[in-house]
């Protein structure tokens, strides 16, 4: 299982990586892989504040619909647009094409309370 070491994770399996001022969240190749085969993927607007562990939008499966929590509060600066016309790519490409949002953090120390790649690895190794 691929868990890049420059992002840092949640432990509901969203995975963010610091751009400069901003945060790039997605979630991880575990949790797609769990989820299965993804048909639709439904993201936040533009604008949206969103809190720290609370939902932020839902990916729709073959098996279920799981929600997307948000691994650190802030504003919605971007959303990847092709994800509703490409969902596969969260299966294809969870850290790469499938980011799902960009958030300007409401606090940047946030992101240090987050996994590492080496702490994810052992969570999802126990499971």
């Amino acid at each position: 299982m691929t868990v890049p070491k420059d992002l840092r994770y949640s432990k509901e399996h969203e995975w963010v990586k610091v751009e400069g001022d901003n945060a790039r969240i997605g979630i991880t190749h575990f949790a797609q892989s769990e989820l299965g085969d993804i048909v639709f993927v439904e993201l936040p607007e533009v604008g949206d504040e969103v809190t720290a562990n609370e939902p932020f939008g839902s990916v729709e499966s073959v098996k279920t619909v799981s929600e997307l929590y948000a691994p650190i509060s802030g504003k919605v600066v971007e959303v990847n647009e092709d994800l509703s016309d490409n969902p596969e790519y969260v299966n294809e490409s969870p850290y790469e094409n499938a980011w799902m949002v960009i958030i300007e953090p409401s606090d940047k120390a946030d992101i240090e309370t987050l996994m590492t790649a080496e702490q994810y690895e052992d969570m999802t190794n126990e499971g």
